[in-house]
């Protein structure tokens, strides 16, 4: 016989899209349709920004970008507080 989960359990493998936000960028489609390999689009950040970082597209915290190993990952740095 198997033990049921916990609550906290119960969330345990339900699959969230987690997103970190380099920046935004706004073009014109005939700009987009311009665009071709080795085409640079400006972000709207600067070097050493925070990046955001996003759970079901809505905004969790803050955190650098760092190199673990040969992979780009996201350093957090700041947790943003819930407006519900």
């Amino acid at each position: 016989m198997s033990e049921q989960p916990t609550e906290e359990e119960a969330v345990y493998d339900i699959n969230v899209e987690v997103t970190a936000v380099l920046g935004v960028a706004t073009l014109l489609v005939n700009q987009l349709l311009k665009l071709g390999r080795g085409a640079v689009v400006e972000l709207g950040q600067h070097v050493g920004d925070p990046v955001d970082l996003r759970i079901n597209n809505r905004l969790i915290g803050r955190g650098e970008v760092v190199v673990v190993e040969d992979r780009l990952a996201i350093s957090i740095t700041e947790m943003v507080q819930s407006s519900k």
